[in-house]
């Protein structure tokens, strides 16, 4: 279990979150497009701030929330074998890739950088064509019906403003 954790780490977030915007960082540093830190004294800052705390605060309870109830990792090719729908799952289907945009949106902004948000564009790009059309496909065929019902009333990646249970709607129903 912890071997295929540390692979889905070291293939996937630290890639995207740590290898791909130093590389940008390096690529334009001598460009028009150069970076520079945002001063604690501008919105930027602390808009940055506050969406980093969100994205790491979030990321960390998914994972946690995953690692405890998932059986499995967040990899593709190592799967939950349980459907998840607790802790933040109740609030919006994929909390894991909403603390990445975070993330990636918080290092755009504090280092008030063109390319790190040109990143973050295509990643959330690239994610709101896989996610619909591989992942929600591939959690379809594995949960059936459970997942279904868990689509239609939980959003992708905005947050709900109640948490979602499934024995919380049977009983409404039931009254």
């Amino acid at each position: 279990m912890k071997k295929k954790w540390l692979i889905a780490v070291l293939t996937l977030p630290i890639p995207v979150m740590i290898l791909i915007p130093a590389a940008l960082i390096f690529l334009f540093q001598e460009s028009r497009w150069t970076h520079s830190f945002a001063p604690i004294s501008t919105l930027a800052f602390w808009f940055g701030m506050v969406v980093g705390v969100l994205g790491i605060t979030l990321a960390v309870w998914s994972v946690l929330t995953f690692i405890r109830y998932g059986d499995g990792s967040p990899a593709p090719w190592a799967p939950s074998k349980r459907f998840v729908a607790r802790g933040p799952y109740c609030f919006v289907r994929n909390p894991m890739i909403l603390a990445v945009f975070l993330l990636l949106l918080t290092e755009a902004t504090l280092l008030r950088s063109f390319p790190l948000l040109a990143w973050f564009a295509l990643f959330v790009f690239v994610n709101c064509l896989y996610i619909p059309f591989i992942e929600e496909k591939n959690l379809e065929q594995r949960f059936g019906a459970t997942y279904l019902k868990y689509k239609e009333c939980v959003s992708r990646c905005i947050p709900r403003a109640t948490a979602w249970h499934a024995e919380t709607e049977k009983k409404e129903k039931q009254n």
